[in-house]
């Protein structure tokens, strides 16, 4: 049996789960343009000291897609990791919907504070809320949440904790792995993105048993799919 702490799930796991194709977003969605994004950052940022601070708990850890001057290990107080956004799209489609990693109360996570770099505050908030929040009806799920780190505790900036303006599915670990081995749509699959964000916590250090325990379940569906 693996051991608690062991990455089971694997490139090759990935491998082969079929491609399908399938709607990037939703067709009900009215996308958010430049003004939009800038609109929104000025809201969200207005009177918050400099550096702005994000809190990454899962993509923005391995791809944060932002000019980043400095990042540290930080714990997100009164939040957990959960897999609990629906999807028909993106990495889920209709016949294979898939999952998105949300925040969910209680608990705690550790995460990265990434620190936007000074003088790109404009071009970096916008390519946040641009990847993070797409469109109107997702523009909710932006929040200042508390963080420890080092320094302290300070309030950072997260994306989809308690989301709302989505469809929230209520699983078990093990209904979440069973979605997550056959998700796949436009962005790719959902065990893909698992893995990415497994190997992004173990390049810093970071262990969450919750996601260590659904990526292992997650490699015997995709094994037993198999045959």
């Amino acid at each position: 049996m693996p051991s608690r702490c062991q990455i089971v799930l694997s490139h090759d796991h990935v491998a082969r789960i079929s491609a399908v194709e399938g709607p990037l977003h939703d067709p009900r969605w009215r996308m958010l343009d430049d003004a939009d994004l800038d609109e929104l950052a000025d809201r969200l940022t207005q009177g918050r000291p400099r550096p702005l601070r994000i809190f990454a708990y899962g993509s923005l850890i391995w791809n944060p897609g932002f000019a980043v001057q400095a990042r540290c290990r930080a714990r997100a107080v009164g939040w957990h990791r959960s897999f609990s956004i629906s999807l028909d799209h993106f990495r889920g489609s209709p016949d294979r919907p898939g999952l998105m990693l949300a925040l969910a109360s209680g608990g705690s996570c550790e995460g990265l504070v990434l620190e936007i770099a000074d003088g790109t505050e404009a071009e970096s908030m916008r390519a946040i809320l641009r990847r993070e929040l797409v469109a109107h009806e997702l523009t909710g799920n932006a929040r200042w949440i508390e963080a420890e780190t080092d320094r302290g505790r300070e309030e950072v900036l997260t994306f989809y904790a308690d989301p709302v303006g989505t469809t929230v599915a209520d699983l078990t670990v093990e209904e979440q792995a069973r979605r997550l081995a056959r998700a796949a749509g436009a962005a790719g699959s959902g065990a893909e993105y698992l893995l990415r964000t497994v190997l992004g916590l173990e390049e810093h250090g970071i262990h969450d048993d919750y996601i260590w325990r659904l990526q292992q379940l997650v490699a015997q569906e995709i094994e037993a799919a198999a045959g």
